[in-house]
């Protein structure tokens, strides 16, 4: 085994992933007036609504893809049922209809933030950074699973990437697991580690601000008001200042 492989598969995504850990900490400790997605709906919604909606939508579906198919052994499918016909044909369709739904969300997005002048003066330099980044690996994750596992690739990462990813988090690292692994894949995961440790430090930290208070929230009661009548309140107001 090559130095390369120790330091991409055993040494970086170690590094990626403590900065990610660390850097949340510290953001959430030193910045908690910025952890939010910094709403822009009131500058334009045309674009917003359709490409939040597909996003938001495609991305909820891709994560619990890759949970199924890299958290969980291939054991655990075999054990319950679910052949490998079975498990293959769930990946192409639904992961791929979910990274299309990502795919044109993101470029709607995209379009909206460059080209809507208010939402482009009113961005940073890291949100186009994350933008970006987040790009870079949907788009090599959709041609993954179009490109190559759709017409008949037969590299099978949960024998190979979900063991190495699963041994990184118990620390106990396989990385000769990710040697035989195509260029693609590869590229994949590095793409996502980088994003991991830029995460922190832009709005995608939103992520993780779960509105579960609205649940119990009481309801806020707006009163319609008379122009007139409001207008003459203010006036004696003012008056009485």
């Amino acid at each position: 085994m090559s130095l390369s492989d120790q330091f991409f598969w055993v040494i970086f995504p170690y590094l990626m992933l403590t900065i990610f850990v660390v850097g949340h900490i510290y953001r959430y400790n030193t910045d908690q007036f910025g952890w939010s997605a910094k709403s822009s709906e009131f500058l334009e919604k045309r674009f917003l609504r359709w490409g939040s909606l597909l996003f938001h939508w495609g991305i909820i579906f891709v994560f619990f893809g890759h949970v199924g198919g890299v958290l969980i052994p291939k054991g655990f499918y075999e054990q319950i049922g679910i052949t490998e016909e079975m498990y293959h044909f769930g990946a192409v369709w639904f992961g791929g209809a979910a990274g299309i739904m990502v795919v044109i969300g993101g470029f709607l997005l995209t379009i909206r933030r460059v080209t809507v002048k208010r939402i482009y003066k009113n961005s940073s330099k890291s949100d186009f950074i994350a933008l970006i980044m987040l790009g870079v690996v949907v788009l090599l994750g959709f041609t993954n699973t179009i490109g190559y596992t759709a017409t008949g690739g037969t590299f099978d990462y949960r024998e190979n990437i979900g063991p190495w990813f699963r041994g990184v988090l118990t620390f106990r690292p396989l990385p000769e697991l990710m040697i035989t692994a195509p260029i693609g894949f590869k590229l994949h995961i590095l793409a996502a580690l980088v994003l991991f440790a830029m995460w922190p430090f832009t709005r995608l930290v939103h992520v993780w601000s779960i509105p579960l208070t609205y649940l119990n929230r009481k309801y806020v009661v707006f009163r319609k008001m008379n122009p007139r009548k409001a207008l003459k309140r203010t006036q004696k107001s003012e008056e009485k200042l």
